[in-house]
């Protein structure tokens, strides 16, 4: 008797997200989207269910962080094209687009510091750039920005209409002012030429494709990986320093609920998790997990890192009727499964 092979992190979750939003009729099958940076972490999430719902995807990724391995399994997909190209140079692409996602940028705080220009050009010239192609083809506009236009916030939970507390010259600031230079893009677009855009700001997300090699590893990735290896788990500071992890499934479906609704329209919208977790209460409960030995040892705490994270998603509930459902422990056992089996993988090349 043959079984079942079992499924893998990422397919049980696809299924479910696939499942959840069929649930609400919200598709778009035989729509055709362009996600730029669709190899990195977030953007292979969204081609995967993309695909699965059988629309037509076009990945721009310039592979400057995004890898394409990601994206491997797609490449024979009749509906999967994959154009290797940077969104901050120009492109003209002859595919008659619905919906434009902007995803592409890096975000590690190691890659600012590395990466600062690449990183500024992302999201203003390539938000441009991305911006004209849904305009021409009268599509839909997606564009993911991020926790960071808050900067240090004096309002926890942070709601949408909070302004920030950023420092434009600080070390983090290629990224906040260029996502906030974004964000600012966008409703030039809709208030001069009338595009359909939304904005969501995303917090903290984890889950399988998370890289941890080099300056890409951020705080999830990289406290995994030091803890199956028994090395020991780096908190910068004294650990105190709180945020809200979402896990990627959940990220994925709130995204494509924030594009498909037609209440969103024009909003700015925080899809994330509203859970406030301290660094080292999250590096041990990714030490329970794993069964590490690994030691907390602390390191200087990064300049410009903002003490506190946590969104405030009623608008999220209300707009969108869309919450997170994985629990932090569910969703770092099935990231740890996938980083466990990586390392298995890796091991026997």
């Amino acid at each position: 008797m043959l079984t079942k092979k079992p499924a893998q992190p990422i397919e049980e979750d696809v299924e479910q997200i696939f499942k959840h939003l069929q649930k609400n009729s919200l598709s778009f099958a035989d729509k055709r989207v362009l996600i730029t940076g669709g190899a990195g972490f977030l953007g292979s999430w969204m081609c995967d269910v993309l695909i699965k719902q059988e629309t037509k995807v076009t990945c721009l990724d310039n592979l400057a962080s995004g890898l394409k391995s990601n994206v491997a399994h797609l490449m024979k997909n009749k509906n999967f094209k994959f154009i290797n190209h940077d969104i901050s140079q120009p492109i003209s692409l002859e595919v008659d687009f619905d919906l434009v996602v902007h995803m592409a940028s890096r975000a590690s705080p190691f890659e600012l510091e590395k990466f600062p220009i690449e990183i500024l050009r992302a999201n203003t010239i390539g938000t441009c750039n991305a911006l004209e192609i849904a305009r021409k083809n009268k599509a839909k506009f997606l564009f993911t920005s991020t926790s960071e236009v808050y900067g240090d916030p004096t309002i926890v939970p942070t709601p949408e209409s909070y302004n920030g507390n950023v420092d434009p010259t600080g070390p983090r600031g290629s990224y906040e002012e260029s996502k906030r230079a974004g964000e600012a893009f966008v409703v030039a677009y809709e208030e001069q030429h009338g595009i359909d855009a939304r904005i969501a700001r995303i917090f903290n997300t984890y889950g399988p494709r998370m890289r941890a090699d080099g300056i890409y590893g951020r705080v999830v990735s990289r406290f995994i990986k030091q803890a199956l290896s028994n090395e020991p788990i780096t908190v910068f500071g004294d650990g105190t320093q709180t945020r809200s992890f979402i896990h990627v499934a959940d990220q994925i479906e709130g995204l494509l609920k924030l594009a498909s609704v037609e209440e969103a329209k024009g909003e700015v919208v925080n899809i994330a998790k509203d859970e406030e977790m301290r660094i080292i209460d999250f590096a041990m409960l990714v030490k329970k997990l794993t069964n590490s030995k690994s030691e907390i040892s602390f390191g200087p705490l990064p300049p410009g890192d903002p003490k506190r994270r946590c969104p405030d998603i009623s608008k999220a509930k209300k707009i969108l009727n869309w919450s997170p459902r994985t629990s932090l422990e569910e969703g770092l056992k099935k990231t740890i499964q996938w980083f466990k089996k990586k390392g298995q993988s890796t091991a026997s090349h």
